[in-house]
């Protein structure tokens, strides 16, 4: 009771219930978790991302479906050889400490970033160790930056923009103490830091200089105008608390919604239900180096043996409908082929089960409950086998317990879900690898690995697509890996809120958005 007391009057607080603070202007939104810092891609985690990437830019971003686009930078050149990337900065951008943005201040941002001592997230991506490497960062004049990298990589720039980085944001350098420790992010964002109050709020204030991009809306690269005078991120841990605040009026939106609860909402007059898909797959892993599971036909019955719609209607509340491919439904690469998934065929699943000489053996499902549609899908995914005469058995463990069979390969099937990727390229690297030295991959046929080669290396839109198609026949044939759905990105708002919507980064973007 302490502690839901505890929590309770610290959202009040946060909330200006017990402060008296107006919040006409100011949009409240709900943090199951506080931020470990301020500092972009440092000492960091999803909430901290969500929250330090209102305040902050990169010279990249990406807009609503995952692509990379310019966003401090005006235009982006790249070298025939891939190896040199000139950006040209929009000029007149201001920090929020009134400074204007130059060349300079993203040489030294980029050199702060990749000194050790930084504690970078992205460092090892961009030092060498794993293979790129950023050779040098110059100011070529007050606006044009020159950076050098030392291979070519298709992927360079989607990189840069990934959250998990910050964005590699530019900041400016009074963002440290005369010491040089981090002090707070004085960045070029639609919103700057306010008052962060640990366990209790994060609170955002509009910058009222932000060089706005113009245009429409488009997911970190297109129109941000800060719309609001405030914004407080509240930290309710406790969702139920979260949920009634949310009923109430005490906060405006509740940004990550349990897809069971959804449909109550909906029947709430004053609420507004956003569901989107993402980008992150929700899967079933097999191990095909499993005695039983390295039989393709096992695998492909087991395929066969699953009613898709059932399945996904029945763990998501029919909030959304399968995906078969590990390429999202809001990448610009789902095409018609990609639509084409695995068939629910119970007489084909009887026939190759014979043809795999299965003679009842058990197979067993791993899952947890920390992951609600994780557990679902598991429990769903058992009934369709053992209606097809597969006898199968779900083990529930803990998340880290299964995190670490996962990074092991110690299980036959796995109820999954994958993080985000940006790029459908990182999402197939995600999950294909050679096994020997990387025991989490789940797809090492090497003519497959030899086409996500081609694909991450190639930069023309029309020959990656013929690639991500010959990857997924291939995938569907060999049945490595069942994806089932993307995660679905469900937030709800109070009716008061205009412009606010779920979207495939799973994380709110609040600039464009009003209170009335």
């Amino acid at each position: 009771m302490l502690n839901n007391t505890r929590i309770i009057t610290a959202a009040f607080v946060a909330l200006g219930l017990a402060g008296g603070v107006a919040n006409a202007a100011t949009l409240r939104v709900h943090q199951d978790a506080d931020i470990r810092s301020t500092d972009p891609g440092v000492n960091r985690d999803g909430n901290t991302d969500l929250v330090v990437l209102h305040m902050v830019e990169g010279l990249v971003g990406y807009d609503a479906k995952g692509v990379t686009k310019p966003l401090l930078a005006e235009t982006v050149d790249v070298s025939q050889d891939g190896l040199t990337y000139t950006f040209k900065l929009r000029s007149g951008v201001k920090f929020h400490n009134g400074e204007t943005l130059t060349a300079e201040d993203v040489v030294w941002s980029w050199n702060r970033y990749l000194d050790p001592k930084t504690n970078w997230r992205c460092l090892t991506d961009f030092d060498g160790r794993i293979g790129l490497k950023v050779e040098s960062v110059t100011a070529k004049d007050p606006l044009t930056v020159v950076i050098r990298i030392n291979e070519a990589s298709p992927l360079f720039l989607a990189n840069i923009a990934r959250s998990d980085c910050g964005m590699t944001a530019i900041v400016h350098r009074s963002s440290l103490k005369p010491d040089g420790s981090w002090d707070k992010p004085i960045g070029t964002g639609p919103f700057k830091l306010g008052v962060w109050r640990q366990r209790e709020y994060i609170h955002l204030v509009k910058f009222e200089e932000y060089a706005n991009r113009g245009g429409s809306p488009d997911g970190y690269v297109g129109s941000k105008r800060p719309l609001v005078d405030e914004v407080r991120f509240v930290v309710i841990s406790d969702p139920a608390t979260a949920k009634a605040a949310l009923v109430r009026g005490d906060i405006d939106i509740l940004p990550r919604l349990p897809y069971s609860e959804a449909s109550e909402l909906k029947a709430d007059a004053n609420i507004e239900v956003s569901v989107q898909p993402g980008l992150a797959p929700t899967t079933f892993t097999l191990q095909t180096r499993d005695p039983l599971l390295s039989n393709v036909k096992l695998r492909q019955a087991i395929a066969a043996a699953v009613n898709f719609d059932e399945l996904v209607g029945s763990v998501t509340y029919d909030l959304t409908t399968p995906n078969n491919s590990l390429v999202p439904v809001a990448s610009p690469y789902y095409g018609e082929v990609q639509k084409k998934g695995f068939s629910h065929d119970p007489a084909r699943a009887k026939k190759l089960l014979q043809e795999a000489g299965y003679k009842g053996e058990k197979i067993t499902i791993i899952t947890n409950k920390r992951n609600q549609s994780n557990f679902d899908t598991a429990i769903v995914l058992q009934s369709m086998l053992q209606g097809a005469g597969i006898n199968s058995a779900v083990e529930v463990l803990e998340w880290g317990a299964q995190q670490d069979r996962w990074q092991k390969g110690n299980y036959q099937i796995m109820a999954f879900g994958y993080s985000s990727r940006m790029d459908a390229a990182l999402t197939y690297e995600a999950v294909m690898g050679p096994k020997d030295s990387q025991p989490r991959k789940v797809w090492e046929d090497k003519a497959a690995l030899e086409i996500l080669g081609q694909v991450t290396n190639e930069t023309r839109d029309a020959e990656r697509q013929k690639l991500f198609d010959q990857l997924h026949v291939a995938m569907i044939e060999q049945v490595p890996i069942i994806p089932i759905f993307n995660t679905l990105s469900v937030g709800a708002s109070r009716k008061s809120v205009k412009g606010y919507a779920s979207n495939v980064f799973s994380a709110p973007l609040l600039w464009e958005t009003e209170k009335n």
